[in-house]
C-alpha cells in the first residue's frame, strides 16, 4: 500500500498542475441579467440622467401623430451614460405600415445604436385583437431597418401575436405580482415562464426619487442587447 501510495504522488501533482493551466486558460463566464425602467411623456424629461439603472426604454410616438417631446433628451441621456437604450411606439390602430413608417422616422438616428419595440396595449388601440396588425407593423420596420422589433404585452394577451412574430421578434411580457411599491428584484414572480426576453413585473416601482415608475428585468448582458 505504501508504494502505490508513494508512486501515485507524482501522478497527482500533474494532474492538478494541467487543472490549474486549464482553469488560467478559460475565461471567466459571469451571466447577470440586466434591470431597466421604461418612460414616456408622463415623467419627467431628465428621469434617465438621474435613475439607476442597466437599460431605459423610452416611448418616442403613438398612433401616427403623437410624438413625445421629452424623448430625445430622455433618449441622450441613456446614451450619454454609457448605458443600453431602447425605443418604443404606442400602437394606435391606424394603418399598420404608416404607425411603422411615423416610428421609424423619428428614431431613425437611433437605429443600430437601440432596441426598437411596438407597445401592443387595447387602450387608444383602435385594431386591438388584430394579429396581423402586429404582424404588418413589425414586418414594415424589418423592411425600413433590417431588424426586427421586440413586441410589449401584457402575459394574458400573448396569444395575439402570431406564431412568426413570435418566432421574429424578442417578447417583453408585462405582469405583476402586485401594485405593492417595490425596487428592482432580481427573480419577480412567473419570471421567464413565457420564455420572454424582457419581463415588466412593476408599475409602482421606486427607484432613487422616481415613484411609481416601470421596473423590468432583461435576460442577458449588454451586449447582448
Amino acid at each position: 500500500m505504501g508504494k502505490i501510495k508513494n508512486k501515485s504522488k507524482p501522478l497527482q501533482a500533474l494532474i492538478a498542475a494541467l487543472f490549474a493551466v486549464l482553469l488560467a486558460c478559460t475565461p471567466a463566464i459571469a451571466m447577470a441579467d440586466m434591470v431597466g425602467i421604461d418612460v414616456s411623456g408622463w415623467q419627467d424629461a431628465n428621469v434617465t440622467c438621474t435613475a439607476s439603472y442597466d437599460f431605459a426604454v423610452v416611448k418616442v410616438s403613438q398612433g401616427v401623430g403623437f410624438e413625445n417631446s421629452s424623448w430625445r433628451t430622455q433618449a441622450k441621456c441613456v446614451t450619454d451614460r454609457g448605458k443600453s437604450l431602447g425605443l418604443y411606439h404606442y400602437a394606435g390602430g391606424n394603418n399598420a405600415e404608416a404607425e411603422a413608417d411615423y416610428f421609424v422616422g423619428r428614431a431613425r438616428d437611433y437605429i443600430g445604436r437601440a432596441v426598437l419595440v411596438l407597445d401592443w396595449e387595447s387602450y387608444q388601440n383602435a385594431q386591438w385583437g388584430n394579429s396581423d396588425w402586429v404582424r404588418r407593423f413589425v414586418q414594415r420596420v424589418h423592411t425600413l431597418t433590417g431588424v426586427w422589433p421586440m413586441v410589449y404585452t401584457s402575459a394574458g394577451y400573448l396569444n395575439q401575436l402570431p406564431s412568426d412574430v413570435r418566432a421574429n421578434c424578442g417578447l417583453w411580457v408585462a405582469q405583476y405580482a402586485s401594485n405593492a411599491p417595490t425596487g428592482y428584484q432580481s427573480r419577480p414572480w412567473n419570471y421567464a415562464i413565457y420564455g420572454e426576453a424582457m419581463r415588466q413585473y412593476s408599475g409602482t416601482g421606486v427607484v432613487n426619487t422616481w415613484s411609481p415608475i416601470d421596473l423590468n428585468l432583461f435576460r442577458g448582458e449588454a451586449w447582448q442587447w
